[in-house]
């Protein structure tokens, strides 16, 4: 039973680092002035890949009108 607690523990610090990675993520694309929701479902699949991708991305102008 101790090595499956192990596991478990082990497992759910992947999941909870890779979900702060995701709402980083969705913030640092806001501050871009892009869509954070599909930024946090695109970091929910590609995770650090994401971050890479919307560090190089300019920002967007906001519209004149």
């Amino acid at each position: 039973m101790d090595q499956f607690a192990l596991f478990a523990s082990e497992r759910a610090g992947f999941f909870v680092g890779w979900g702060t990675l995701t709402l980083i993520n969705a913030g640092l694309a806001q501050g871009k002035n892009r869509g954070g929701l599909l930024w946090w479902v695109l970091s929910l699949f590609l995770g650090p890949l994401a971050t890479l991708i919307l560090v190089i991305l300019p920002k967007v102008r906001a519209k004149m009108f």
